[in-house]
């Protein structure tokens, strides 16, 4: 496919994702103080107890005009499938972020997007939500059942759903660190941020993953408590679905990962969507949504 053809499709598909009306959900709770710290409750739409639930991570590069309102017709899609799901909300990055990172221009100034993710409150966020949602989710969705969960996310949230399945194997001191592995099903990562060196080099949203970690000076420093594709192996289920015609996170970025963890001694399972690119997977009016929820299925029930 030409560069042209690929950007035709990415826009297409892109404004198919983006057309569907936010879902309002049944129930939201806090985690915290700050407003992002948020989880948006969605509860099968058949009424059924002990369904599954589903913790899903929205993308957006963490940056801060892409919020959890965009995957709420996911998390709806997801819950007529008898799914319970949360939906959680974390802080990203904007241009009031204080230090002014690669060079000393603020995204604004430079007319570039906003600065992506914030060091360390995205991490913080992530792990609160994570550490807070079986009582959460208990409360708020009582049909739920917390210990069957499996996490989800697109893009950047693919990255901190990769990441929340890690934290036992973050290094030692680390303050997000578990003492054993996390109480999970399993992971489906939609076309996951999932190794950071191949991102990097590919300049992934813009930068964004060198952005995340604070820029270039302390990107080595913090690279070994944030890229999925040094904290294996997890031991957790892990499956990556990713478009074949993606040019927002290319295919490489997931191979890496899967080959990462292939060295470890640990499988994860890749399935590769031929003509598709990006946002079809977390677009209800796509077969590739279809696929992604019965991953979620084969390892919830």
């Amino acid at each position: 496919m030409s560069d042209s053809a690929a950007r035709d499709r990415d826009v297409a598909e892109t404004e198919s994702a983006f057309a569907h009306p936010e879902v309002a959900p049944d129930r939201s709770a806090a985690y915290g103080d700050h407003p992002d710290q948020v989880v948006d409750f969605y509860a099968p739409r058949d009424g059924r107890t002990g369904a599954p639930l589903v913790v899903l991570l929205h993308g957006g590069a963490w940056r801060a005009p892409y919020d959890r309102a965009h995957v709420s017709p996911l998390a709806d899609f997801l819950a007529r499938r008898g799914f319970a799901v949360a939906s959680v909300e974390y802080r990203r990055g904007g241009d009031d972020i204080p230090q002014q990172r690669d060079g000393g221009r603020s995204a604004r100034a430079s007319g570039a997007d906003p600065v992506a993710g914030r060091w360390p409150e995205t991490f913080d966020d992530v792990a609160a939500a994570m550490d807070a949602m079986p009582v959460l989710a208990a409360r708020e969705l009582p049909g739920a059942d917390v210990r069957r969960i499996v996490v989800t996310g697109h893009s950047a949230g693919g990255h901190l759903a990769l990441w929340a399945a890690a934290r036992h194997v973050l290094p030692e001191g680390s303050p997000w660190r578990l003492p054993a592995p996390p109480p999970l099903r399993g992971v489906v990562a939609l076309a996951p941020i999932a190794d950071f060196t191949v991102a990097a080099e590919l300049g992934v949203c813009g930068g964004a993953v060198t952005q995340l970690l604070g820029g270039k000076t302390d990107f080595e420093d913090r690279v070994a408590q944030a890229d999925p594709g040094v904290l294996l192996p997890t031991g957790i289920a892990t499956a990556i679905v990713q478009g074949v015609e993606d040019i927002v996170v290319p295919q490489a970025v997931s191979e890496a990962y899967v080959d990462a963890a292939a060295r470890s001694g640990e499988m994860v399972g890749l399935t590769l969507l031929g003509g598709v690119g990006h946002f079809p997977l977390i677009d209800p009016a796509a077969d590739a949504c279809a696929v992604v929820a019965e991953e979620i299925t084969q390892l919830a029930w």
